[in-house]
């Protein structure tokens, strides 16, 4: 297998796998300048932020995934100095964006030729999710505007529906290869993962992107980390030689594979245990989630750094997920409006410019999470108050810059901008063009030029 993967690249994919090299090199595209890389027989991937594997069956092409719209003509450009071939199938992993939008020129160029476009293959969800992404579209610009700093995005609302649906499990023969489905529950609920069983490689979508999981995001729908690692363990019994994954490189070598799933799967089920015990004994969520915590040896590996998503989120989700949103704290059952009880905590303080000396204090002490507490009870009881905001900012640009992971990094970012504008005066939209190199208005264009390329999550 591994003979099939030109020599440089292989050795850049062992620097990598030693913690050596970051896959921030692969991901913005710097090893498929020149062409598709080969990685095994009659197969070769599409090394971007976020890959695409395609395989020669001798009976046409089979891609999975499609890339996101930034790299569509790309792609198509890439795919066809590899082969002339038909593409006559192509397979989402699921319904985010990076993933899907790279199908329209192959669509185009067998419409010109008079053929059939490619059967676009995925789980019946992914239409579902679709159809959430156009009702939803002003709330998609906004939460991801603000977890990738990018004030000009506006979410897509059309999208290239699949052909062909499944439910548990699908089997894909064409050519010499068998493409065998199964549908699993992880980062969405729509995943599909590849086994192609000729090759003994596996395509495993976002259930495997060299980051700790992201199966917590607290900007987006619900994610399910006890199946995740499930299906890791699935695709770990079935010994693969080759791991192609939905961001990052591939990984080569039975072992190394077997490690990679094992202790992906490892990381999840100790969240998941350590958080249902709890919540099986009977504690808040506040409780949880400052007692669980993920075994460091296992954040200490290349492939699950928590540099997008973390833990912490994690078990947030898995209480949303097993325990509804009620944290058992009675006072937020029915909760007061958060301006009121800002109103009425700076009364007690002495007044907001009082809880926003105290969160510089606090700051300034390492207590950085209590001094955001107070520094949004004062900007909400003093909205107005430029100097009030002025404190804010310093709070949560502080909070921002001790920050490893992109979603944590992206709110408080924002909320910092957010609080600079109005201290300056200025419009918020300037102070984050100012934050960033030039002008952002596609996601694709931010992650593959920005901070979001060395990390490995959804769209």
């Amino acid at each position: 297998m591994s003979d099939r993967v030109p020599a440089d690249y292989r050795a850049y994919l062992d620097r990598v796998w030693e913690g050596e090299a970051s896959i921030a090199e692969h991901m913005s595209g710097v090893w498929s300048k020149d062409g598709l890389i080969p990685v095994a027989a009659g197969a070769a991937i599409f090394a971007h932020f976020a890959n695409v594997t395609a395989f020669d069956t001798g009976d046409g092409l089979v891609l999975i995934d499609s890339g996101e719209w930034r790299t569509a003509g790309e792609l198509h450009r890439q795919v066809r100095a590899w082969s002339d071939a038909p593409v006559t199938a192509v397979v989402f992993t699921h319904g985010h964006v990076d993933h899907v939008f790279g199908v329209g020129p192959f669509d185009a160029e067998a419409e010109a030729a008079g053929g059939h476009r490619p059967e676009v293959i995925a789980h019946e969800l992914v239409a579902e999710r679709f159809d959430r992404y156009t009702a939803t579209a002003g709330y998609n610009s906004w939460i991801n505007r603000r977890q990738f700093q990018l004030p000009a995005l506006e979410w897509p609302t059309e999208y290239r529906c699949p052909d062909t649906v499944y439910r548990d499990t699908l089997t894909y023969r064409r050519g010499e290869l068998t493409f065998e489905l199964h549908h699993a529950r992880g980062e969405t609920d729509d995943a599909t993962w590849v086994w192609i069983p000729e090759l003994r490689a596996l395509c495993t979508g976002d259930l495997f992107i060299w980051n700790a999981p992201n199966a917590g995001n607290p900007q987006k729908v619900q994610r399910y980390p006890q199946d995740w690692a499930r299906a890791l363990r699935a695709m770990q019994d079935l010994d693969p030689e080759l791991l192609l994954p939905g961001h990052g490189v591939p990984i080569v070598g039975a072992d190394r594979v077997r490690q990679a799933l094992g202790e992906t799967a490892e990381l999840l089920e100790t969240l998941v245990e350590q958080t249902l015990d709890l919540m099986n004994a009977g504690a808040r969520l506040d409780e949880i989630v400052h007692t669980v915590h993920a075994p460091g040896h296992l954040l200490a590996r290349p492939y699950l750094r928590p540099l997008y998503d973390e833990p912490e989120f994690v078990v947030r989700n898995l209480w949303r997920q097993f325990g509804g949103w009620y944290d058992q704290n009675p006072a937020h059952l029915k909760s007061a409006p958060d301006a009121a009880l800002a109103a009425e905590v700076a009364r007690l303080a002495g007044g907001p410019r009082a809880l926003a000396a105290r969160a510089t204090v606090l700051l300034a002490e390492g207590e950085d999470r209590l001094a955001a507490h107070l520094a949004e009870w004062a900007a909400q009881a003093a909205p107005g108050d430029r100097d009030v905001a002025a404190v804010r900012a310093d709070v949560y640009g502080r909070r921002a810059e001790l920050e490893r992971s992109t979603m944590a990094k992206g709110v408080f970012t924002w909320a910092a901008c957010e609080s600079r504008a109005q201290a300056a005066g200025r419009d918020m939209f300037e102070i984050l063009a100012a934050n960033r190199t030039g002008e952002r208005d596609s996601l694709g264009t931010v992650i593959a030029s920005g901070d979001v390329r060395t990390t490995g999550g959804e769209a």
